[in-house]
């Protein structure tokens, strides 16, 4: 069984500033960062962290060259990456003094992909794969119609939430791992218990995991449903926090590990990148999470 992430890759320009700038409102940086990142990218290196070998699929622009070593340092499999011509995609992220974020994404290459090479990836994998998907690149109804053509199982992270989700076939989708903002989009409904009963009544075969930031998170299959509360922690910043929740738990579930277990390490990863700025650099590994004890 072979796991392949079809996400984006991004640059990520971090300002910290003393608050979200305001409509109207022009405001001083007190530190500027650039970092490597985007939902994809941060998922496939906590797949990595998180002990799972994983294949990524995406486009870079010319001045993207750094994620070939970035991947290769983290173990991540480059072998589908594929450089074109033009910008990559990249992040505005403002982080406030609380770690709280605020991010303006653009896509560039991210969005340039053509159904020939979503063909020329899949071609590789088979039935039994996993394929990890996030909003944030082109073809993403296709890529789903194409992989569950073959058989292989598909998880989505449907974020960024818009009118791309839904020209979905959401049916084919095996796990879902969303935000309350997410769910509440997708569903119609407010509340972590109507959000849940929602994917229930229209996914019924699917999992479902929706995190509630502070809150914590919600597992629900069938008759099976656990909550497990988040770990306080001072936090810096949030950015990639849920992309780190979201490959520790795909990790844990690959490894078969009771699901009880599986969140408490995807909440124990989480709760670790929130202590650190940035993205990708702020994904624990695995090492780290067996250590973690609150």
């Amino acid at each position: 069984m072979k796991v392949l992430n079809f996400g984006s890759l991004n640059l990520d320009y971090t300002y910290q500033v003393p608050h979200i700038v305001r409509e109207g409102e022009t405001i001083s940086s007190n530190d500027v960062q650039m970092h490597l990142g985007g939902k994809g990218f941060n998922q496939s290196v906590a797949l990595a962290r998180a002990g799972v070998p994983v294949y990524h699929a995406g486009l870079v622009g010319e001045e993207g060259l750094d994620f070939y070593d970035a991947c290769q340092e983290c173990g991540i499999k480059t072998d589908y990456i594929k450089t074109v011509t033009g910008r990559c995609g990249h992040t505005i992220i403002q982080v406030d003094d609380e770690g709280q974020n605020s991010i303006v994404l653009f896509g560039g290459a991210n969005q340039k992909n053509t159904k020939e090479y979503v063909d020329e990836v899949l071609k590789n994998f088979e039935t039994g794969d996993i394929l990890l998907l996030q909003n944030e690149v082109n073809e993403l109804p296709y890529i789903i119609d194409q992989a569950f053509a073959k058989g292989m199982t598909i998880v989505l992270n449907p974020s960024p939430m818009n009118e791309i989700i839904d020209e979905c076939d959401l049916g084919k989708v095996s796990i879902f791992v969303l935000n309350e903002t997410e769910g509440q989009q997708l569903t119609g409904q407010t509340t972590p218990t109507t959000i849940v009963a929602a994917m229930e009544a229209s996914f019924a075969n699917a999992k479902v995991v929706l995190t509630l930031g502070k809150g914590g998170s919600i597992f629900h299959h069938g008759d099976e449903e656990l909550y497990q509360a988040a770990f306080d922690v001072d936090t810096v910043d949030t950015t990639a926090a849920g992309d780190t929740f979201t490959g520790y738990l795909i990790a844990g579930i690959l490894k078969k590990q009771p699901m009880r277990d599986v969140l408490v390490n995807a909440s124990k990863a989480a709760a670790l990148a929130v202590q650190k700025q940035g993205a990708a650099q702020s994904i624990p590994f695995m090492s780290e999470v067996e250590l973690f004890n609150m």
